[in-house]
């Protein structure tokens, strides 16, 4: 795509978000917990689904390529730079999604938080942290979300990819989705409807935008709640390389297999291209040990898949988004 075109759509976007939710050539390294890779031809934040949907006609008319971006801890943006759109939905952007009446029922609008007998249902906006709405709702005194609330990505991304850690996903506590597809629609999907799966949701494969999500808990014991958001916490501490900046765990889980005994089988622990290597601490996790370029850490990558099928003939996909 030609600059003079790109600055055409850069107008048309800066009228739409204003000039100070949009970025030229916006440096990727901040807003990914890898902290390296290239630049975005465009970043823009986005406020409400009115935005969003005018931006996606944008994208239409242009055949534009977009990212949507969470809290990029999932992400490693190439050095040489992704040359499209980055979308980030600013924060209050939830307040403004609003949905049918006849959708009330399935606890999608209404207030953020109710309380219901032993049970309680929380609307959690797409941008925000899955993190601290698990801290949350696991200090009411609700369980079901004591494991995932060391994950640092966002509500929409965790749906988008069935986040989970320690025996639980995103999958075991959804109700439903309010989600806007690739022609501006808003829709409202039901758990059943989002054909959820290890690592895999609708969100994916029909490339939708998760606005909100419902969840719905039930009260529990809570210093057995505590005491698993403290085991957790500290399994985290001891056993994954918090210290350095990464995507989390680097591969899916292989089918009967777990990708970071793979890995240590293979001789590949503290494995470093350039500032990149493979944990020291885990081996299922790929580090930015020392000022790592994303080139560095996408050829630890590929050595890694490539030497563990050599040695055992299993494939590892990477769980991390590469653009």
């Amino acid at each position: 795509m030609c600059k003079n075109l790109y600055g055409e759509i850069y107008a048309k976007l800066e009228e739409i978000a204003g000039s100070s939710f949009i970025k030229k050539d916006e440096s990727m390294d901040i807003h990914t917990t890898f902290k390296t890779g290239g630049k975005a031809s465009i970043f823009v934040e986005i406020s409400n689904c009115k935005q969003l949907k005018e931006t996606i006609e944008i994208i239409k008319q242009y055949g534009l390529p977009y990212f949507i971006l969470g809290n990029g801890s999932n992400v490693l943006v190439r050095d040489e730079g992704y040359k499209g759109l980055i979308i980030k939905l600013a924060d209050g952007f939830g307040e403004n999604v609003k949905d049918d009446e006849k959708n009330d029922e399935k606890n999608v609008a209404g207030n953020k938080i109710t309380e219901q007998n032993d049970s309680l249902v929380i609307c959690a906006y797409g941008q925000e942290k899955l993190g601290a709405v698990a801290r949350e709702v696991s200090k009411r005194g609700y369980t079901g979300m004591e494991t995932l609330a060391g994950i640092p990505g966002t509500i929409g991304g965790a749906v988008a990819m069935n986040a989970g850690a320690y025996g639980t996903e995103i999958k075991d506590v959804i109700e439903s989705v309010v989600v806007m597809n690739n022609n501006g629609d808003i829709m409202v999907l039901s758990k059943d409807e989002l054909d959820l799966s290890y690592r895999h949701s609708r969100v994916q494969t029909d490339g939708l935008i998760v606005l909100k999500a419902v969840f719905k808990l039930q009260r529990g014991e809570r210093s057995l709640i505590d005491e698993k958001l403290k085991s957790c916490q500290e399994a985290r501490k001891q056993k994954q390389p918090l210290e350095y900046p990464s995507a989390g765990s680097t591969f899916k889980r292989p089918e009967g297999h777990f990708a970071g005994k793979l890995i240590q089988d293979a001789g590949l622990r503290g494995y470093q291209v350039g500032g990149a290597q493979v944990s020291e601490k885990h081996c299922g996790f790929v580090i930015n040990k020392n000022h790592a370029t994303a080139s560095d850490i996408v050829q630890v990558i590929n050595d890694v898949r490539d030497k563990v099928f050599e040695q055992f003939g299993v494939m590892l996909e990477p769980e991390v988004k590469i653009l």
